[in-house]
């Protein structure tokens, strides 16, 4: 599985346990808090790739924070599962006004849950799913590492294969270098914006053999853009 960690915002200790067994089994590394005051605080270090939380917590609402975290530009897109006893339409409902991207009452059942996960990051952040992704005859493979382009595989390196899979998991979008380095390098981590120029240098190198390094695109004054099918239908 892509690595992809899980924070858990649960005052319930029993529920907190089966989340972060039953997540942990299910290949995800879960990092659990008790309230908003302790997830905010995680999250200023380091952004999760989702978050389930529950609705009634000390200090807090679940609400509450979801609307906080959607009005931050930093962490507008963390995708979020509200957790919880509130069963009425009009709890679902404010839940996923103040944007949650899945609603799952109590008691609820581990597997629905990790299924809702894997559906949430399937549309939210398809880079942090195992599926198989393809754009004419390239293919990438996250399980394995693999890459595949025309039946000849391709060699990468551990930060040109991430970089590829961000690339062609949200293709014909301008990404900027400050972009790329918080989604692929990760966020609080300093490195130069240059240092994005260097690995893409050497995806296309690795790409060239193949003719898809004609998919990459350089965008003047703005970053990269990786190019699908949709635009250029006569490839390659």
């Amino acid at each position: 599985m892509v690595q992809c960690t899980i924070l858990t915002v649960e005052d319930e200790p029993a529920i907190s346990d089966i989340l972060r067994v039953n997540l942990g089994f299910a290949g995800y590394d879960v990092i659990s808090t008790s309230n908003v005051l302790q997830a905010e605080n995680l999250i200023k270090t380091s952004i999760p790739g989702l978050i389930i939380l529950d609705w009634m917590l000390p200090g807090a609402s679940g609400p509450t924070f979801a609307k906080r975290l959607r009005n931050d530009k930093r962490t507008q897109n963390i995708p979020i599962i509200m957790l919880t006893a509130k069963a009425l339409e009009e709890n679902k409902i404010e839940g996923l006004n103040a944007g949650c991207d899945d609603y799952i009452v109590k008691p609820f059942s581990p597997k629905e849950l990790i299924a809702r996960i894997q559906a949430v990051l399937r549309r939210r952040l398809p880079e942090l799913t195992e599926d198989v992704v393809s754009i004419f005859g390239l293919f990438l493979y996250p399980a394995t590492r693999t890459v595949i382009g025309n039946t000849q595989e391709i060699t990468l390196g551990p930060k040109e294969f991430k970089l590829l899979h961000y690339f062609m998991t949200h293709t014909d979008r301008v990404l900027s270098r400050i972009h790329l380095l918080d989604q692929v390098w990760g966020d609080h981590v300093f490195v130069e914006e240059r240092t994005v120029d260097v690995h893409v240098r050497r995806l296309r190198k690795a790409l060239t053999s193949t003719g898809f390094h004609k998919l990459l695109q350089t965008v003047r004054g703005g970053g990269y853009k990786f190019i699908s099918e949709k635009t250029h239908q006569s490839f390659p």
